[in-house]
């Protein structure tokens, strides 16, 4: 039987900076297209789980050592991503520390929930609008169907 032909599996962080007393999180402005600010993230490689490939691509894109908090949702929409279909899983994760921007990350910045940069890629918007929802309410978003 061959094998299924699915998205693409990602993993996207947003980073607490837990010695910030906002606990500000931590965006990248991507290096490569599609171009805006975003969550940190990347493909998981085969034989890696998805929790190893969220620590790993946050430590390759901003220099911080992440603990993963919770999941925060999977994020599946066909055209999320311009490249191509892809599936995320979305940590929250907590990190002490400066980041430092590296591998896809022309810039890295700090910002509040309520006062992000614009553009973000992907369907960054509508991750970091169910974030702010989850830092109010303390409730994760409940699934979208799309197709």
């Amino acid at each position: 039987m061959p094998a299924p032909v699915t998205p693409l599996l990602t993993a996207d962080i947003i980073i607490e900076l837990a010695d910030h007393p906002d606990r500000s999180i931590v965006l990248i402005e991507r290096r490569n297209p599609p171009f805006g600010w975003a969550i940190p993230g990347g493909f998981v490689d085969v034989g890696e789980s998805i929790e190893s490939a969220a620590i790993r691509e946050a430590y390759e894109e901003t220099a911080l050592n992440v603990r993963l908090l919770l999941l925060l949702g999977v994020y599946s929409a066909p055209d999320r991503d311009s490249r191509g279909h892809t599936a995320s899983a979305v940590y929250v994760a907590e990190a002490n520390g400066t980041p430092i921007a590296q591998d896809d990350a022309r810039a890295v910045g700090l910002f509040s929930p309520d006062s992000l940069p614009q553009p973000l890629a992907f369907d960054h918007h509508q991750i970091l609008s169910d974030y702010r929802i989850f830092r109010e309410t303390n409730q994760r978003p409940a699934p979208r169907v799309t197709k």
